[in-house]
């Protein structure tokens, strides 16, 4: 494993796993099973409802909790700054942890301009020793530059929306510049057509690697780091094989070429998109 050194010091495994739908005993198996696997980052969030599932992952493994890195995120109705200190702890007590190692806000809301006050709580959070590292998902510069302005605290990681039908050059470009690491959520696109792309394929096949492992290379090979899901143990262990190979800048550059301006799956523009 290569790791990132943040900011503030913590350091982090270039590949995380999402847990999005990972919930029950089905989830716990495969959480347990990917920390079996080698992952250290552990990726959830309050509106997943799977943080217990999580907790229960990291009690059955054999990996002490010391060794493992956990991030949740913070919903959006609980933005007032009380609300989101307790919704913390709830998520806590949930996953039955004594602190998480990274704790973000999941959307900006910019309707609701409650972003900031947010944000401040998470910088209160941290001082109080309820988590380690304080970041944001999705959000944009306009938005990352008010958070500076009116608390003097930028983020140290940004999670956003990263594939090869949407790379984020622009995004990434910015985040690198004021210190803040893109990590990818979906960054195999949710299983679409671009894991059957003959471009992408023609790649793997000159590496000997599989069409989703280069996609995660390319990603490191971008500076960030994508944090794929799934069930299946065989997939978890290709997911994280990819330090034994590197792209070329062609390659890289092929791969880039897949991007367009509305790339996004879902169509989840976070200047328009709003989840509570």
């Amino acid at each position: 494993m290569e790791y990132y050194t943040l900011r503030d010091g913590l350091e982090l495994p270039k590949v995380g796993f999402g847990t999005y739908k990972l919930n029950g005993t089905d989830g716990v198996r495969a959480i347990s099973s990917a920390i079996d696997q080698g992952y250290r980052l552990i990726d959830t969030a309050y509106n997943y409802e799977n943080e217990g599932t999580v907790g229960a992952a990291i009690r059955q493994s054999s990996v002490p909790r010391s060794e493992l890195l956990v991030t949740s995120k913070l919903p959006g109705r609980y933005y007032h700054r009380r609300d989101a200190i307790n919704t913390l702890k709830e998520s806590l007590f949930r996953a039955g942890l004594d602190y998480f190692d990274v704790y973000l806000l999941h959307w900006p809301n910019p309707s609701k301009d409650m972003y900031v006050e947010a944000w401040q709580a998470l910088i209160d959070a941290q001082q109080f020793g309820l988590v380690r590292s304080i970041g944001v998902c999705n959000f944009l510069p306009e938005y990352l530059d008010r958070l500076d302005t009116e608390t003097g605290v930028m983020p140290v990681i940004n999670q956003i929306e990263l594939h090869p039908h949407f790379n984020q050059a622009e995004q990434r470009a910015y985040d690198e510049a004021h210190g803040i690491l893109t990590e990818d959520w979906s960054p195999l696109g949710r299983a679409s057509d671009v894991l059957h792309n003959p471009d992408i394929q023609a790649i793997a096949d000159a590496h000997g690697k599989g069409v989703g492992q280069v996609i995660l290379r390319w990603g490191i090979q971008l500076g960030t780091l994508p944090i794929p899901k799934s069930q299946h143990a065989s997939r978890q262990r290709e997911n994280i094989d990819v330090f034994d190979f590197a792209l070329s800048d062609a390659e890289t550059a092929t791969i880039n070429a897949l991007s367009t301006p509305d790339g996004r799956l879902k169509d989840q523009d976070p200047s328009k998109y709003e989840e509570f």
